[in-house]
């Protein structure tokens, strides 16, 4: 498990722009399980894609959008482990993978982008994507 004091600044980027912390596999239940309405999840990570690309590229696709989803979440992997876990079983059939983003309609995965379609990319190309996402779900 990484020390809080190294993740508080990435935690930041996603909850400085709307995202509530989900740090428990209840939180997330409670709140996907007969969710109405649209949720972008990100499984946010320490890693270096998710510094470059993936926490900007969300934020990025959130100020570009017209439409953006009803609410955003996230977990953070190697760090609120139970609840990066039940998000996990959420994003079936996908396997784990983080960071990643996944976007919900009514409960249920309606778009699912993993860590490979993160890592080479671009934050302007995954902005892009995810306003396109958007458009199609929100």
């Amino acid at each position: 498990m990484y020390p809080e004091e190294l993740v508080a600044p990435m935690r930041s980027e996603l909850t400085q722009v709307g995202f509530e912390e989900f740090k428990s596999a209840a939180d997330v239940e409670n709140h996907l399980k007969d969710h109405k309405g649209t949720t972008l999840l990100v499984i946010n990570s320490v890693c270096g894609c998710a510094a470059g690309t993936c926490r900007p590229g969300v934020s990025s696709a959130l100020n570009l959008s017209s439409k953006k989803p009803d609410h955003l979440a996230t977990v953070f992997a190697g760090v609120d482990k139970e609840a990066t876990a039940k998000a996990r079983e959420f994003t079936m059939p996908f396997p784990p993978s983080s960071p990643s983003i996944a976007l919900f309609k009514d409960g249920e995965l309606v778009h699912f982008v993993e860590r490979h379609h993160i890592e080479g990319r671009s934050a302007e190309m995954i902005a892009n994507h995810l306003v396109e996402v958007f458009k199609e779900f929100c």
